[in-house]
């Protein structure tokens, strides 16, 4: 009949509308949350007069934030998963492999909801020790969550009739598999733990999102086990992320977002350009030059990359360069910058290990320099002469130019201001970064519009929704890690390796490890898990915490971007629209060269702390 609507339109309309409350529900929560801090931080400091209940209310914004950042992510299909070894897979079973996990992703996204709901229900009357209710975290976490249970169940229903079919039956399959054997035999039965890790493995490699991997390697084992209630594990992932130090977390992936809108990222950069991008290899320096700058400045990885890269891999086109290559360079600057302040990995480290973050920033500088050297003199050596481009583009004035650097270093001179004086923390400082950024944008340059700040306070919502889901599904394993003693058995088989072949094979195994589970986890969830692990263990040993952390987060940087696994590499290949063939050689290179950094910080240890010491730290 003509004129009717499509099939399922009105399906479409009900998510977009849901998807719309997401976002504006995020971006609203993390606008609040920024007021409150900024406001307590100024009530503080001009009048003496501190703010009890602004450090509750801030955690508990965030986690709403979280929540529904994470559900427009799922929304969107943004989150990663490990795809290599699924794509291997004939074309009929990687449609089955995809289906199972669309299947689990709105089960265990359901699983939170209601234990965070019923944990809101059951906390009702009990409040945080400023005197604020404990539901009012667990609520809008659970209402995140099953907002997030709605668009992981509409991405299942797009796929084709018989692809949910056999999804929903090997999944049953499965599970009835277990349940028959747990009933028949049921002492040969692996044991809870066993099944958690292979679980987690398989569904990692299959290709399920690795937040939804880290919750359902914790799902197993309570399921398995049957004595843990489900309120524990989202009161777990809850505690993972109710935390003031990982606010800084959203508010520095914003300052980047909005650099992007308000002009400092393009203005940096061409000032670079101008500079150095007429000497030999001179492209490649100013984007290792861009990655330390812009890595200063908004502490989020992906950010930075896509800041330079969307300026400076289509540079490298017109210049006739490599783009496989060019996106290599990107890439192992992002290892290079994974140690420059406000980096987001330093701050989780921090606060998983226990570690002064002001002191992790300053430990960081002088391996970041180390490494950024090695890469610039790489980029002069066997670089080419600059092509001269066949377009003609207008040219930023260079008052302009040099009022976008003068106010990028501006912000990160207030970063590090912040930090040695003491008057703010890692969280606070980032809330007023962004203050900075958007003072800058809409009244010093004049192009941050109100649609595009509101536009980066959705993205930044839902790109900290992605990191901070990743945390708290990784904080629900490391509880149950815990539960096993898994951390005290590592770190006993460590001493002992230690203790006959030395803290040298300490100090390699640590580094392998990290590089491998770098490679297969987001760079958030192997420090969560990995860095309570071992520094415990290198403190034992004599080794500075602040030195194998720097070692620790270099190590997680190298896998992320390390081929054909790592996650980072593939979002560097998005961002520069290069398949990621065109880089395995190049970055390999690259990798290998700052692997042998990593190894000179790991065995000079006053690389890393000869400034924190001189610091004080």
């Amino acid at each position: 009949m003509s004129g009717a609507a499509p099939p399922h339109s009105g399906r479409r309309r009900i998510i977009g509308a849901l998807l719309a409350v997401s976002d504006a529900v995020a971006a609203i929560l993390l606008a609040a949350d920024l007021l409150v801090v900024c406001g307590s931080v100024l009530l503080r400091f001009l009048f003496n007069a501190p703010v009890e209940w602004a450090d509750d209310v801030a955690r508990g914004l965030m986690v709403g934030s979280s929540f529904f950042g994470a559900a427009s992510a799922v929304a969107r299909a943004e989150n990663l998963g490990v795809a290599f070894f699924v794509d291997m897979l004939p074309a009929s079973v990687r449609r089955v492999v995809d289906a199972v996990g669309a299947v689990l992703v709105p089960v265990i996204a359901f699983y939170v909801a209601f234990n965070a709901i019923k944990l809101g229900w059951l906390t009702t009357g009990q409040t945080s020790g400023s005197g604020l209710p404990l539901e009012w975290t667990f609520y809008p976490m659970g209402i995140g969550a099953l907002l997030m249970t709605i668009f992981a169940l509409d991405l299942f229903a797009r796929r084709p009739l018989r692809d949910m079919i056999a999804g929903v039956i090997v999944t049953a399959l499965i599970v009835g598999l277990y349940l028959a054997w747990d009933g028949l035999a049921p002492d040969t039965v692996p044991s809870s733990g066993s099944l958690m890790l292979a679980g987690f493995f398989i569904t990692l490699f299959g290709g399920l999102p690795i937040g939804f991997a880290l919750a359902l390697a914790a799902l197993t084992f309570i399921w398995v086990e049957g004595t843990l209630p489900g309120v524990i594990f989202a009161q777990q992932m809850a505690r993972g992320i109710d935390n003031f130090v990982l606010l800084a977390i959203p508010f520095f992936i914003l300052v980047g977002y909005l650099m992007e809108a308000n002009g400092m990222s393009v203005r940096l950069i061409e000032l670079l350009q101008r500079a150095v991008g007429r000497m030999r290899g001179g492209l490649n320096v100013v984007m290792v030059m861009s990655m330390v700058l812009f890595s200063g400045i908004s502490g989020s990885k992906m950010a930075d990359v896509a800041a330079v890269g969307s300026v400076l891999i289509p540079a490298a086109r017109r210049s006739k360069q490599n783009p496989g290559s060019a996106v290599a360079l990107l890439a192992a600057s992002a290892v290079m910058a994974e140690t420059i302040p406000p980096c987001i990995n330093l701050i989780i480290l921090g606060f998983v290990a226990n570690l002064s973050i002001g002191g992790l920033f300053v430990a960081g500088l002088l391996p970041a320099g180390l490494m950024a050297l090695a890469l610039i003199a790489v980029s002069i050596v066997f670089g080419k002469p600059p092509v001269a481009s066949d377009q003609t583009e207008p040219q930023i004035p260079m008052s302009q130019l040099w009022g976008g650097a003068i106010a990028s270093f501006g912000l990160i001179f207030m970063i590090f201001a912040g930090f040695k004086s003491g008057f703010a923390t890692a969280t606070e400082i980032s809330a007023f970064a962004v203050l900075y950024a958007i003072v800058v944008g809409g009244v010093v340059f004049r192009e941050l519009s109100l649609t595009n700040a509101i536009h980066s306070f959705t993205q930044a919502a839902t790109r900290s929704g992605l990191v901070l889901f990743i945390v708290a599904a990784a904080q629900s394993l490391a509880f149950i890690l815990t539960l096993q003693q898994v951390p005290h058995q590592v770190g006993e088989i460590m001493l002992s390796l230690s203790g006959s072949h030395g803290t040298w094979l300490f100090m390699l195994l640590s580094i392998a490890v990290l590089i491998v589970m770098g490679s297969v986890l987001e760079g958030a969830a192997a420090l969560i898990i990995f860095g309570p692990l071992l520094l415990p263990v290198a403190v034992k040993l004599g080794i500075n915490p602040l030195h194998f952390g720097v070692v620790l987060v270099i190590s997680m940087g190298l896998g992320l971007f390390a081929p054909p696994l790592g996650l980072g590499l593939y979002g560097a290949c998005m961002i520069g629209n290069v398949p990621i063939e065109q880089t395995v050689k190049p970055i390999s290179g690259y990798l290998g060269l700052l692997l042998l950094c990593l190894l000179v910080i790991a065995f000079v240890p006053a690389i890393s702390t000869a400034l924190p010491h001189a610091l004080g730290y």
